[in-house]
């Protein structure tokens, strides 16, 4: 199994619609069987929670599924994960520093790098939970833009995982 885990700060709005959108893209590609999505925040603020309600009501207007319960990144689970995607720079900071080796801290990538449209200036998906419900939609059609990308790459690795 190749386990993808993305990670925001409090993980009711950004993780979760990566999640989401991501565990579809799997799902489409016949990859369910053989590639684990989840995700989990920096901090530990919302761990229980749900995903924010406007979160929800982005994904579902967008056709997507979600069933989330918040949950705080812990550095062990390093060892169980092939890939942890950051939604911001600060995310990959944090997540690097967290590494307990340089090959853990190598597994951590900026979800938007798989965005061949976004330049080195556009890294980040920007923290909506302060804002409208524009601001969801917003992480929405970034994520779903880097999400070809980092299927083709996720592909790949599995290809190589099960070979």
């Amino acid at each position: 199994m190749y386990r993808v885990c993305f990670v925001c700060t409090g993980n009711i709005c950004r993780s979760p619609i990566a999640e989401s959108v991501f565990r579809a893209h799997v799902a489409a590609d016949g990859l369910g069987t053989l590639v684990e999505v989840d995700s989990a925040g920096t901090g530990g603020w919302h761990e229980g929670d749900g995903a924010d309600p406007r979160t929800i009501a982005v994904l579902e207007a967008a056709g997507y599924e979600q069933d989330h319960r918040a949950r705080r990144f812990r550095a062990s689970w390093f060892a169980r994960l092939d890939l942890v995607i950051a939604l911001d720079a600060g995310h990959l900071r944090d997540l690097r520093a967290l590494a307990p080796t340089p090959q853990d801290a190598a597994k951590v990538r900026l979800l938007r790098s798989y965005d061949p449209a976004a330049s080195a200036a556009e890294t980040d998906v920007p923290d909506p939970y302060y804002g409208p419900l524009d601001g969801f939609e917003e992480c929405l059609e970034l994520v779903e833009a880097s999400s070809p990308g980092l299927l083709d790459a996720v592909r790949a690795a599995v290809k190589e995982h099960t070979a």
